[in-house]
């Protein structure tokens, strides 16, 4: 058995002597600082302990993970690359002047030690590495679970080459406002589509109050019905058929997938949809990217010890009767590879609409009415789910993990399309209050409902003015 308290000791004097720096995987929680110090100490120790097992392709992988296990604190990170090559030269020359040392060593011993040695040469050079491996496997998984989403988050706006997004949650506040005193400025002269996003097979009332309000008015609005695997060609076809049924241009509004397949349909087919589309809303749509998604299906993460994607493909397959690849899209991985194929056209108006989750204890007793039971040919029951507490837990998670504002599952900063119209309202709204009315909704504030007109109706103000500046360029 090893001393503990003498091998870390070692460890340590090793460390001062050699001028090596101890690797400080994960800065911001200490306590699995503290385990990633000590299981890396561990591993020198062992590799000190057996320099024999130097083979090449071993060494080689040694000297990889070297580099990926010397981090700096979060003030160092972005401009200690110099630094960080100095200290993963200098310990790969110490491991290089160790294996040298050794070889010598051994020379006279193995030449009188015969077939016994090379038995032994062979077996710490198999068993010695793996062992080191799974440790160093082990600190990857933690350094890649706790970071998470870190550097993902927000990736669009960091990005010089795209351009930037315009505020008008003034503007807004103006136009609902004067929708909630009977002032309605909706054409009739344009379809509506309203496209549902995921699990909305779930939900029978996804988008039919909207619908709904939108019909008193005399306004010709539909849902759209497609299939995951296809939504963007599906929505094509969807469009080109109300245009051509009614001869009337398509307004669209997406909500959370919903605007990512919206976006994707007219990003890869505008040349087919530029003369039949007015313009595009997403509403609390992850055109960036989903943390949540991401962090649920990332690879290399300490989940794969206890097989956790395969576990959500179940869960999404087989009891949600969904699909995994409509999970995958919304990860920033996904999208990330998408936009660089396809993007929105610059002459497309588009509106952004994200917002932020009341994380009160309050909202724990908030109920989303999501279906209803039929109890003879008039009676119903309404079938309710506490949709506000889940979404609440999951902004609350996002806050504490990455210090971001979220609706409960979309960032506010992977919402933003950019060179859109963005709208951002400081009334405190969960990802699910869009399309499920609540049991609980104040009257004195505007409902799902004439929130989608009033992004409608300032959509429409939008492709004016995009007229009016296309039209000035022409001349």
């Amino acid at each position: 058995m090893l001393d503990v308290r003498k091998m870390k000791k070692q460890v340590q004097e090793n460390n001062l002597t050699n001028g090596r720096i101890t690797p400080q995987l994960f800065m911001s929680v200490p306590t699995l600082n503290e385990a990633a110090s000590y299981i890396a100490d561990t591993t020198s120790y062992l590799t000190s302990c057996f320099p024999q097992f130097s083979d090449r392709a071993v060494l080689g992988r040694s000297f990889a993970n070297e580099q990926e296990l010397v981090t700096f604190s979060s003030g160092q990170r972005e401009d200690s690359g110099a630094v960080s090559d100095m200290v993963c030269s200098e310990t790969t020359q110490l491991l290089i002047e160790a294996r040298h040392r050794d070889g010598f060593r051994r020379t006279s011993a193995d030449l009188s030690s015969g077939s016994t040695g090379a038995l032994v040469e062979s077996a710490s050079s198999t068993t010695i590495p793996y062992g080191i491996s799974l440790f160093q496997g082990l600190i990857e998984k933690a350094r890649r679970t706790v970071r998470g989403s870190a550097d993902d988050i927000g990736w669009l706006q960091r990005d010089p080459s795209q351009p930037p997004a315009e505020d008008r949650t003034e503007r807004f506040m103006e136009i609902l406002n004067l929708i909630r005193h009977g002032v309605h400025r909706l054409p009739k002269s344009v379809v509506y589509l309203l496209i549902p996003g995921l699990f909305s097979n779930h939900g029978p009332l996804y988008f039919t109050s909207t619908k709904a309000s939108f019909s008193k008015m005399g306004l010709a609005c539909h849902i759209a019905k497609i299939h995951m695997e296809k939504n963007a060609q599906e929505l094509r076809d969807c469009i080109k058929e109300l245009y051509w049924g009614s001869n009337k241009r398509v307004m669209l509004l997406g909500h959370s997938k919903g605007g990512i397949d919206a976006a994707a349909a007219l990003s890869m087919y505008w040349p087919d949809l530029k003369d039949k589309v007015v313009g595009l809303v997403l509403a609390q749509s992850p055109y960036g990217g989903s943390p949540i998604a991401s962090d649920i299906l990332r690879e290399g993460q300490l989940g794969d010890y206890v097989n956790f994607r395969k576990l959500t493909e179940i869960l999404i397959c087989k009891v949600l009767k969904g699909e995994m690849a409509a999970l995958e899209d919304l990860t920033y991985e996904k999208r990330k590879e998408f936009l660089k194929k396809f993007s929105l056209p610059r002459e497309l108006p588009v509106v952004s609409f994200h917002t932020e989750a009341k994380v009160s204890p309050a909202v724990l007793a908030t109920l989303s009415r999501v279906a209803h039971a039929e109890l003879g040919e008039s009676a119903k029951l309404p079938v309710v789910m506490p949709l506000g507490a889940v979404m609440a837990a999951c902004a609350q998670l996002l806050q504490l993990r990455y210090g971001e504002r979220s609706d409960g599952l979309v960032t506010c900063r992977d919402a933003e399309v950019p060179g859109s119209i963005v709208v951002c309202p400081k009334r405190k709204l969960d990802h699910a209050w869009m399309v499920y009315s609540s049991l609980n909704d104040d009257p004195s504030e505007a409902d799902a409902s004439q929130v989608c007109e009033a992004l409608l109706t300032l959509l429409m103000e939008v492709e004016e003015r995009k007229k009016l500046e296309f039209a000035e360029k022409d001349k």
